[in-house]
């Protein structure tokens, strides 16, 4: 990050520098454009014949040299704006190695069958960000097939997110109304916000929406279970009274989700409808982050029914790279300092483990407490008899003359009856 930095503020200083000299180059030739305006004014006025032409003559050559140093000075701070300009190149090529090719192995996509699917990756993530025209020239020049029944989620996907950044909420709520029963399979709130928005939006246009915004309130209903104080979700209690200090152990032994109570704002803000929204307690309602909250449910859940992830996999794996490359960089380097070059092969495996946070964590995985490894499919983790578990190459390591003992306890027993684990 410090080298972001680095580059980020030689960039401000050259940003800062172009506002300057676009001000005082405004400011200059609007000057100069006065002062002609103003000789010019002279000359229709008094006439050309009726003026003293020495007086002219100094007038004109004032106004020429006015000019040229003028155009002297810009041509001369524009070109120390070049000067800066390049200074971020340097400071770029100074803070990053733009070679990379060292940490990647070069058969890394060297079959026709990866390629496929390093296109076929790159156009879902195109189809996801909506870039269909794109994705379509892609497929015809990589020869790239792709089913129409997987195009279709992700224009309809789309066509509903553009609505909702036009804060158009009626596409999102005909999809939520189809896929109703789905979304409470995955206690999903997506149709509930989607209705409080809606309410929200009528509230915002006064006092004349009032009746058709109690008419719409009866679309909670069947949310009122769900979005009341006092009520039940997800078979947990909750109380409408706070807690006591000696509550504290029932807590510990059977948590209480807190649910807020939504709709009874929803309804108190119809209190102050007269007065205007936005000069009552409930102004809170009207806050514009929530379009862009909506965006996120809808995404996030509509992309669970489809059974994918919120973010691409070329997405997701970009940012790891983007992680992990530093860290790559630097153990090459250290690798080749002290000529161990055959510790790295490009394999399978990374020479050291990489910590890329929990957000990027996607399933469950094992290291081998014998040879301290990561399990992977070639060398997957086996469970013994004894129910201790190793990695296979564990196993074979540990195997003596058709026997093996666990080196955990000491039971003997026969390799051929571990199984292998798959978590």
């Amino acid at each position: 990050m410090e080298q972001c930095a680095c580059v980020e503020r030689e960039l401000e200083k050259v940003l800062h520098r172009f506002v300057m000299y676009g001000h005082q180059s405004e400011e200059r030739l609007d000057e100069l454009l006065h002062s002609v305006c103003e000789i010019r004014g002279q000359l229709v006025a008094f006439g050309v014949q009726d003026a003293d032409l020495s007086v002219l003559s100094q007038t004109m050559a004032q106004c020429c040299k006015n000019i040229k140093e003028t155009v002297q000075m810009l041509a001369s701070q524009h070109k120390d704006i070049h000067g800066s300009v390049s200074k971020v190149g340097k400071a770029i090529d100074r803070n990053f190695d733009a070679e990379i090719s060292a940490v990647v192995a070069e058969t890394v996509w060297d079959t026709p069958e990866r390629q496929k699917h390093l296109s076929e990756t790159i156009v879902e993530h195109l189809y996801r960000q909506g870039m269909l025209s794109v994705a379509e020239d892609l497929c015809q020049e990589s020869g790239v097939v792709i089913d129409m029944s997987m195009k279709q989620p992700f224009l309809e996907l789309n066509r509903i997110l553009e609505a909702l950044r036009m804060q158009d909420l009626r596409p999102a709520l005909e999809w939520a109304v189809t896929n109703r029963q789905r979304l409470l399979d995955l206690n999903s709130t997506l149709e509930f916000k989607l209705h409080r928005l809606y309410f929200i939006s009528l509230l915002s246009g006064g006092i004349g929406n009032q009746m058709q915004a109690l008419q719409y309130a009866r679309h909670f209903q069947p949310f009122a279970s769900q979005h009341q104080r006092g009520k039940k979700r997800d078979d947990v209690t909750v109380r409408s009274n706070p807690l006591s200090m000696n509550d504290a152990s029932v807590v510990e032994l059977k948590p209480v989700v807190v649910v807020s109570a939504d709709i009874q704002i929803l309804m108190g803000s119809l209190v102050y409808l007269r007065h205007g929204i936005e000069n009552s307690p409930y102004r809170s309602l009207l806050e514009t982050n929530q379009w862009a909250e909506i965006c996120n449910i809808f995404t996030r859940d509509a992309c669970a029914l489809l059974g994918l992830s919120v973010e691409s996999p070329l997405s997701v794996s970009f940012a790891s790279g983007c992680m992990a490359l530093p860290v790559l960089m630097n153990i090459k380097q250290v690798i080749e300092q002290r000529q161990c070059s055959g510790v790295w092969t490009h394999k399978d495996e990374l020479p050291i483990e990489i910590d890329l946070g929990k957000k990027c964590w996607y399933h469950s995985v094992f290291a081998c407490p014998i040879l301290r490894q990561q399990t992977s499919e070639s060398n997957p983790p086996m469970k013994l008899i004894c129910g201790h578990v190793i990695s296979r190459d564990a196993l074979n390591k540990l195997t003596n003359a058709g026997k093996l003992k666990c080196p955990y306890c000491p039971m003997e027993q026969n390799p051929s009856h571990a199984k292998q684990i798959y978590f």
